[in-house]
């Protein structure tokens, strides 16, 4: 058991092997902020299967990060997905040690709500795949958190 409690603090960063025998732990302040990196938009780029950034992730791509819904201690991001994909996303993400959770779920720092669809459909935005222009504007208008990146929109893409 002690093996396996060493393998996995080494492998997630918090300890480091000296020697053979020794080890020392990082510092707290490291340990907390490697936990709420933002790797997700780097991470989406060595993915094989299609996605969408969709609802609050699509009005920050679209509107340039004008509207931003992440800090640190909480970073979600919106994914449409195919439904046949749903495993690979799982295993995809478990093997980048990402939270995810399909329709709904939260935790501290970064994690990814997939969306399994019939079917799928994208545009390319600044290397990311994300919901056209026309649907995200839609989904803007629902809901006033969003009218500043709304008229942000407007006024960029008429």
């Amino acid at each position: 058991m002690k093996k396996k409690i060493f393998a996995l603090l080494l492998n997630r960063g918090w300890l480091k092997k000296q020697s053979r025998e020794h080890y020392t732990c990082i510092g707290p302040v490291e340990a907390i902020k490697g936990l709420l990196d933002f790797r997700v938009p780097a991470i989406i780029q060595q993915a094989a299967r299609d996605y969408a950034f969709t609802g609050a992730s699509a009005v920050e791509i679209w509107s340039d990060f004008s509207y931003v819904q992440r800090g640190k201690e909480k970073s979600p991001y919106f994914m449409k997905i195919a439904k046949k994909d749903v495993k690979y996303w799982k295993v995809f993400f478990n093997s980048k040690e990402i939270p995810h959770y399909t329709g709904a779920g939260m935790t501290v720092g970064e994690y990814v709500i997939l969306m399994p669809v019939a079917k799928l459909s994208f545009v390319k935005k600044e290397g990311l795949k994300v919901d056209a222009l026309k649907d995200t504007i839609r989904y803007a208008i629902s809901n006033d958190t969003y009218s500043y990146a709304l008229e942000y929109m407007k006024r960029k893409y008429k």
